[in-house]
């Protein structure tokens, strides 16, 4: 059967992609791709340079100066205390109403520091005076009575043995002469604890001055006239619970930290050369007074006390009192060979510079440290000397006070970007 004339035909040649249009789309996606690489690129780029230069944390210690004379076996730090050292309170509460003092006034023993308020303690004092003087009045009235008594009993006893009284009227005058005698002793017990009470007032009153226990000097003024102080904290930071601090120069000393790995090194009497980081150029002699028996387990130190010696060339009764020798002034010292004197001389060290051993980094056989200048690490290479202690010393390379790294990462590079950890 032939089809309608006017049936359509479905012409697939309209759905057909020419090639202009296919190779304008492939062209498309090609330039997206290549777009996207490039994007990828740069941000590995970015990412690798920012891990590249960002600050590393870094810890650093100062290159110091060396300190000639005997080898050291030992080099330690630490502070300046005074074995002496007090913090003066008040033995009862109370309002100041006088302070005479300052930091830094220089003080004797007994010396009065401040004042305070006594008015009700005066009070109290004055009434018990004015109990004993009381009971001193009344036995006065009492011994008059007795006198009179022992009259009235004499006469009784005469008239009874003439017969005249009777032996009731000797029996009620004994009686009353005793009971006189009975009223006195009460009153002299009287007197002596109203005596008492005198004396403990007078303690009270005593109370509010408060003096120097020791000479020395004023370091800290805790309190200020107007304000509550007592010998207990009693909270909310409006009670002072101290007056002032004093310290006995005399009594100075170094407090050193030694590592419990080097504490073997140290003994009683070993003689040390002391430099204060005030004074760099001053060799302080010393020797170990003392090594305290016991370990702080965080910082695993042991601590060691010094006492300051005096040097053959200076002749002071007392070198502790130095007034450059302030306390917690910050000390670095050298423990010396048990032979050595301290403060003698020696050859002068060719050394320009001392750091600690941990500084020090090697490669390819030639040694070199790191420097800190500003935010960056500059390499030096430096020539080493003998080992001090934990320090080594420099030969050249660097000179003293510059900031060399102790503790880092192990790929340091020269020019890297660091901070100094806190």
């Amino acid at each position: 059967m032939a089809p309608p004339p006017n049936t359509l035909k479905p012409d697939l040649s309209a759905l057909r992609i020419s090639d202009t249009k296919r190779t304008n789309s492939s062209r498309g996606k090609r330039w997206i791709w290549i777009v996207l690489a490039v994007l990828v690129v740069g941000l590995v780029g970015a990412a690798a340079s920012a891990f590249r230069n960002r600050k590393v944390e870094v810890e650093t210690a100062p290159a110091v100066r060396p300190v000639n004379g005997p080898a050291g076996v030992l080099n330690a730090s630490g502070y300046v205390t005074p074995r002496r050292r007090a913090t003066i309170a008040a033995k009862i509460t109370g309002r100041v109403t006088g302070v005479f003092f300052d930091e830094g006034t220089r003080v004797t023993e007994g010396q009065l520091l401040a004042t305070l308020d006594d008015s009700d303690v005066r009070r109290a004092l004055d009434s018990a005076k004015a109990d004993r003087d009381s009971s001193q009045a009344a036995i006065a009235d009492f011994e008059v009575q007795l006198r009179n008594a022992e009259i009235e009993l004499r006469r009784t006893q005469q008239l009874v043995k003439e017969g005249v009284q009777t032996q009731q009227a000797l029996d009620s005058a004994v009686m009353t002469a005793d009971s006189l005698r009975a009223k006195i002793a009460l009153a002299k017990q009287q007197v002596v604890a109203a005596e008492a009470r005198i004396r403990e007032q007078q303690q009270a009153v005593d109370n509010c001055t408060i003096r120097a226990p020791f000479a020395g000097i004023v370091v800290s003024k805790d309190a200020q006239v107007g304000e509550m102080v007592s010998p207990v904290s009693a909270g909310g930071g409006f009670t002072r619970t101290g007056i002032a601090t004093i310290v006995d120069l005399h009594s100075n000393e170094f407090e050193i930290d030694v590592s419990e790995s080097y504490i073997a090194k140290v003994a009683n009497d070993q003689p040390v050369n002391a430099v204060l980081d005030a004074y760099p150029d001053w060799t302080i002699p010393a020797k170990v007074r003392t090594v305290i028996p016991t370990a702080d387990r965080q910082k695993a130190t042991v601590k060691v006390r010094i006492s300051i010696t005096e040097p053959d060339h200076i002749h002071l009764s007392d070198p502790a009192k130095d007034p450059r020798i302030l306390p917690d002034m910050g000390v670095k010292v050298t423990f010396l060979e048990n032979e050595a004197k301290p403060g003698a001389k020696a050859e002068k060290s060719p050394a320009v510079a001392m750091v600690p051993q941990k500084a020090i980094r090697q490669e390819n056989g030639s040694k070199y440290v790191f420097v800190v200048k500003g935010d960056t690490l500059e390499r030096r290479a430096v020539t080493t000397g003998a080992t001090r202690g934990s320090d080594v010393e420099i030969l050249g390379g660097i000179q003293p006070d510059v900031l060399v790294v102790v503790n880092g990462l192990d790929t340091l590079r020269d020019g890297q970007s660091v901070q100094i950890q806190k």
